[in-house]
């Protein structure tokens, strides 16, 4: 386990966006120059000197860009000095979220993030460990997804992928996130628009974006289903074509998937928890102190740099918003009979 510490100075379709003690998770530290001084009107007290976030994916992936983008604004905002990073990928975050209610329950200086593969993941998975045994904090981001294809693919639309599935699906294979998540769900309901029989749908899981899109670069998958920012880099460079997104219209300068005939909207929403044994005032000042992030120029600019919409919600209608997305992925898992 390794440490690297540095002070602060160095729904349906439109809502679902949907190991332990022996393991040896990398644990990283980010801290960043504060930007507000003690006396401005909007300064909070802070958090404590030093927060851990628990990531329960890979390095490189959206929730470590989005948990280390969340620490690194946390810092700059005065709420804390440090913040370390915890990395434990695995089966859609299941095996993070067992770690994180093992070690941390009781911590009240520990978040985790979470969301919708997290919660397609439990709905697949079906661990004995899940969702109800934490606090959901705040949702933080939207990000939509992007059907991509290698550069010379002779597939240049969503309509040339749809002949494609429909043809043979046992040939056309799908590539993202881990099985259960939101990839894995749109890549079903994807097949399903195309008339093609979802038991026959080829979907390579992976725990990262990288690996994802390396999948599609070396041929073994036909397309690959990620939020924009995990493909962003290889986007601009030519090595990937994105042919559409799903949104309701356009974004990116990518067409949307649903002005192309197959009507998919779906938004992958990314937040942070608590343990279940966090006092309600504890949570409350975390709250204070991740809302006040949110609104401090570091986090403004992640969230321009990575396209993601800022989805902020907590309280009462975070946790109602949690049930319906938790009914939501069971229905839609169920009905496409998606299997682990």
């Amino acid at each position: 386990m390794k440490h690297i510490g540095l002070n602060r100075r160095g729904v349906l379709s439109q809502s679902l966006g949907l190991a332990l003690a022996g393991l040896a998770p990398a644990l990283y530290a980010q801290t960043a120059a504060p930007v507000r001084k003690a006396g401005d009107k909007d300064a909070v007290k802070p958090l404590a000197p030093r927060l851990r976030i628990v990531i329960p994916a890979n390095e490189g992936g959206g929730w470590d860009q989005t948990g280390r983008a969340i620490g690194a604004s946390l810092v700059a905002a005065g709420a804390c000095e440090q913040v370390d990073y915890e990395n434990i990928g695995g089966k859609g975050g299941t095996i993070g979220l067992a770690a994180f209610v093992q070690r941390y329950s009781q911590d009240p200086n520990t978040m985790m993030m979470g969301g919708t593969v997290m919660v397609g993941a439990v709905a697949l998975q079906r661990p004995a460990v899940t969702l109800a045994q934490v606090q959901p904090l705040a949702r933080l981001t939207g990000d939509y997804l992007v059907l991509v294809v290698k550069a010379d693919s002779p597939i240049r639309s969503v309509t040339d992928l749809v002949a494609m599935v429909k043809a043979d699906p046992k040939q056309v294979p799908f590539t993202g996130g881990s099985s259960g998540g939101i990839d894995h769900i749109f890549a079903g309901l994807f097949a399903r628009a195309a008339g093609a029989p979802v038991a026959d749908l080829v979907y390579l899981p992976f725990t990262s974006g990288v690996q994802s899109a390396e999948a599609v670069l070396t041929g073994k998958a036909v397309a690959g289903v990620s939020g924009y920012s995990e493909f962003a880099d290889l986007l601009a460079s030519g090595k990937l074509r994105a042919i559409g997104v799903s949104a309701r219209k356009p974004m990116f300068g990518i067409p949307a998937i649903r002005d192309q005939k197959v009507d998919a909207v779906m938004s992958n929403w990314r937040g942070l928890f608590v343990g279940s044994g966090v006092a309600p005032a504890r949570v409350s000042e975390l709250l204070a102190g991740v809302k006040n992030a949110t609104n401090h120029a570091s986090w403004q600019k992640s969230l321009k740099q990575n396209r993601w919409e800022s989805s902020w919600l907590d309280g009462t209608d975070l946790r109602s918003f949690m049930e319906i997305d938790q009914t939501t992925a069971t229905a839609i898992i169920y009905m496409l009979k998606l299997k682990a």
